[in-house]
Order: structure tokens, then sequence, then C-alpha cells
């Protein structure tokens, strides 16, 4: 029979994080996939846990993968961890899902930390709606397009930063979403884990000065509604009324309706639509 793959999350920072149930696992497995073995020595030995360990990082996802899928199908049941937190989320792990689906071995995932949701539950900010870019690319090109993307999403939005890059990806949230809400998360779950609810223009000034320590995870508060709003109000002012109501018609619909629609696109009456077809008319 084939064995099974067991995704375990591991502490991001405080040891007493980890759950009963992946030190169990981690015990009973054939062996450990971890991304990088010498980081998690260091949690097997604390927790003295003598499985084997295999490296599993970016680098070798790919071909170590199927190695796995193929010790998997003669029986070997593995567990999967990442340097820290829940293994498939921004990190290699999610090739390793992916071939195993494709080989029909069985996937199981043991909850427990992640430093996104962490950070989301303690930032202040809404939890309902969120969106994890996790980091940004590096590509310039590629980087610019997310941040386009990102000054549209009204979610709350998150984002992992290392310290040497944090000013810069500051910087370039400022210009290309504007002034926005945002909690500074670092250091989750260890000795000096800081929450600091701010603005980008307040983050920007502090790390003037200030150099960042620890890993980040930026928090920011997403486009309101009225932005939102205000902002189509804006474009439709560079259309004519009569352009505006000829792409509404043009889809069928009624004078009536077209009027409607397009007074509340601008945001005006439906009477001064009206007036004004009227004026041009005569």
């Amino acid at each position: 029979m084939a064995g099974r793959l067991y995704l375990c999350a591991t502490p991001i920072g405080n040891l007493e994080d980890i759950t009963l149930r992946v030190l169990t696992t981690l015990k009973e497995v054939d062996l450990i996939a971890a991304e990088d073995t010498r980081h998690s020595i260091k949690l097997l030995n604390h927790f003295q846990i003598k499985t084997p360990m295999t490296s599993y990082h970016e680098y070798n996802k790919i071909e170590k993968a199927k190695y796995l899928v193929e010790q998997m199908m003669q029986g070997i049941h593995l567990a999967l961890i990442t340097d820290a937190g829940t293994p498939g989320i921004s990190d290699p792990g999610e090739e390793l899902v992916k071939q195993c689906y494709e080989a029909g071995i069985e996937v199981t995932s043991l909850p427990g930390p992640a430093a996104c949701i962490t950070a989301l539950t303690m930032s202040g900010l809404e939890t309902r709606r969120f969106c994890f870019e996790a980091f940004l690319p590096s590509d310039k090109r590629e980087r610019q397009r997310i941040l386009e993307e990102l000054s549209r999403e009204t979610r709350t939005i998150l984002l992992y930063e290392a310290p040497h890059h944090l000013a810069r990806t500051l910087e370039e949230l400022f210009l290309c979403l504007g002034e926005r809400q945002i909690t500074l998360c670092r250091e989750l779950t260890k000795r000096y884990e800081e929450a600091d609810r701010t603005t980008l223009t307040q983050a920007r000034e502090r790390f003037l000065t200030e150099e960042p320590k620890g890993e980040f995870v930026i928090v920011i508060q997403g486009k309101s509604a009225e932005e939102m709003r205000q902002e189509m109000q804006k474009s439709w002012k560079k259309v004519s009324i009569e352009d505006h109501m000829k792409q509404y018609q043009d889809q069928g619909m009624d004078q009536k309706n077209a009027m409607k629609a397009v007074a509340k696109d601008r945001g005006i009456r439906k009477r001064d639509v009206y007036q004004y077809l009227l004026e041009k008319e005569k």
C-alpha cells in the first residue's frame, strides 16, 4: 500500500505552539522532508525526535518531489515541514502536494501556526475578507503589475517582507496604493513580538532612521467602497453623457433605465441626465 503525505505545521517562533498531533506524527512517520535540515534539526532535537530527515527546498522541489513520491508509492509515510509555519504557504510544498495527487497518494494537513493568519487576527483591520500575496515578485515588471492590482483591492491585504527590503517596499506601496491604514507585525510569537498599528506614511518615516529587525508581515487596509465609487465617478466624467448613454443602450437597455444607470455611475440625479439630454436635443 502507498504511504501518505502529512503536512505538519511547525512553530513560527514560540516552540510551545507545536501541536501534540504534529509531535506524534513527526515521531511515527518514516521520513521527514524539511526545507532546511540545519534549521529543523534544532526543533527535532528539542522534542527528542529521531526520525530521519531529507532536504526539500525551492531549488530541488520538482526532481526531489518525484523521488519522494516514488518513496511514498513504496509505502513510506512522509512528513513535510517548512522552516516555520504551515507547509505549502509561500514555500515549495505546493509542488509536492500537486505531484502526490497526480500519483494518487493521500495527503492530509495537520493545522497549526501560520504567520499570515496570526498577523491578520491581531492587526485590528477587517478579517472577514482578505487576500494573501506573500512576498512581492523581484522582477520589476511583474512587481509593478501586482502593485497595480493591489491598488484596486478592497479586501485586507497581507504581504511578507524581509527586514532589508522593508523600507523600499513601504515606499512602493505608498506610491502605488496611496495613504492606507496598516499594521506592521514582526517577530510574531517571539519575545520581541510587535504589532504597530500605523499608516504607510508613518511607517515610511519610521524606517528612514530606524533599522528594521526581524521578519515582517504587512497587513494593509483595502480600498474602501467609497473610494472605489469616487474613482468610478471620476472616470465616467471623462466620457460625455451621450456616449455614456449609448454604451447602455447598445447593450439593449431602454432610455429610462439607461438614464438611471448613467446617473448612478456619475453620482448625479436621473433628472439631471434627462435635463442635459433635453437641452442638447434643443
